[in-house]
């Protein structure tokens, strides 16, 4: 009997010796998580129970629990690698499965979509036509193609105009002593070519000035009048609601431009005694634009950058959690599948519930302490060798045994 019990404390510790072994050889796998070996003693029981004098039959393995412990955030030079702090898997799609993960090495591949190093596509509440993230669920993807142009419609002005100025000769946009002040910006049409827009201002009465709006060198008549007038106190009058709205502006090749300038945008014009200033100056038109690159906030919102200065929402990366991690079952390349002990997955966005905060140009490394390790290696060792000799000590009590006359 003692060479079973022996030879169940043999396996136990070769068992732990193969899990050392496994942790130690993914001390540098991203996103690996440890595992431990836990035992359990064995004893025969009858119907009634145990004997008051019975002796244990051996070890079994009871079980091999992983332990999902944080690992130490490192920083790489990879926008696209991806690490988790705090609770959370990131749920990929599998060639139509879903697995979970806590590597976040991702790349680009050449349909666009966001994958692993096993091409396992992230997923992601996707963005809708106007970069408001929805609450749908699908793999995340690039759209490389050209960002559209868009025609300049209304363009933002907040000016203060000096009240003490003086009024000059009737307006001639080729004699600078004819107005007092002007400003300059960049407008686009519809193909996305852009046009040299000039404002110029040119004080007719006191509180009231004559505005001009030139696209290309070529003056645009505003459907109403060009006026502005200021109250007393230097806060704007008419027109009421800030906006001048301009007729349209012809252009080769293009739709035409219809512009309105807002005064009271962000910043709304006055007219205090101090000298000419731009404190805002904006408009909504854009050229075309070729992506150039993402960024990815600690909540998981990715947004894409165009050339042309532009950024559209894509989508918002999704953490999954489980009642039970250690339950989850073991598929490798360091990726998991929900089971029965695990729980559903609870999916959600990152820093909601329990999930965590979502690490941009990071990856989270194993959680394997090396030294820690190496004492549990050389403790199984011990074991096992400890067994090993109960086999020779039950081996020689055994022949002793035979020997006797």
């Amino acid at each position: 009997m003692p060479f079973r019990i022996a030879l169940s404390g043999l396996n136990a510790a070769s068992a732990e010796l193969r899990v050392v072994a496994n942790n130690i050889a993914n001390v540098s796998t991203t996103g690996f998580k440890k595992s431990r070996t836990e035992f359990a003693d064995i004893y025969s029981v009858a119907s009634l129970g145990n004997a008051g004098t019975a002796i244990g039959s051996g070890v079994s393995v009871a079980a091999v629990t992983q332990q999902f412990s944080q690992g130490n955030i490192s920083f790489t030079d990879n926008g696209l690698d991806l690490a988790v702090s705090g609770q959370g898997f990131f749920r990929l799609s599998d060639q139509g499965s879903t697995v979970y993960s806590r590597a976040g090495s991702f790349s680009v591949n050449r349909d666009g979509y966001i994958v692993n190093p096993q091409n396992a596509r992230l997923t992601a509440y996707l963005a809708d036509s106007n970069g408001n993230v929805t609450g749908a669920l699908g793999d995340l993807q690039l759209n490389t193609s050209d960002i559209s142009p868009q025609a300049t419609t209304e363009v933002g002005v907040g000016v203060n105009l000096d009240a003490t100025a003086t009024i000059p000769p009737a307006f001639n946009v080729n004699d600078p002593t004819t107005y007092n002040n002007s400003t300059s910006l960049t407008v686009y049409d519809s193909l996305g070519t852009s046009h040299l827009s000039e404002i110029f201002y040119r004080k007719s009465a006191a509180n009231t000035w004559e505005t001009h709006l030139f696209v290309d060198g070529s003056e645009v008549t505003p459907t109403t009048g060009g006026t502005l007038t200021f109250n007393p106190d230097g806060t704007q009058a008419t027109p009421v609601g800030g906006q001048i709205a301009y007729n349209t502006f012809p252009v080769a090749g293009a739709n035409n431009l219809d512009i309105v300038l807002d005064y009271a945008a962000s910043s709304p014009s006055t007219q205090f005694g101090s000298k000419f200033g731009v404190n805002f100056l904006d408009q909504n038109g854009f050229t075309t634009g070729r992506l150039s690159g993402l960024d990815i906030s600690d909540t998981g919102i990715v947004q894409a950058r165009f050339t042309n200065g532009q950024s559209r929402t894509l989508g918002q990366v999704a953490l999954a959690n489980f009642a039970n991690q250690e339950g989850l079952r073991q598929l490798g390349d360091t990726t998991w599948a929900e089971s029965f002990d695990s729980g559903v997955a609870l999916v959600g966005q990152p820093a909601t519930a329990s999930l965590g905060l979502i690490q941009s140009g990071a990856l989270e490394d194993s959680n394997v302490d090396l030294t820690e390790q190496l004492v549990a290696m050389i403790t199984a060792q011990r074991n096992f060798q400890a067994n090993s000799q109960v086999i020779s000590t039950a081996d020689t009590v055994t022949q002793t045994i035979i020997n006797i006359r």
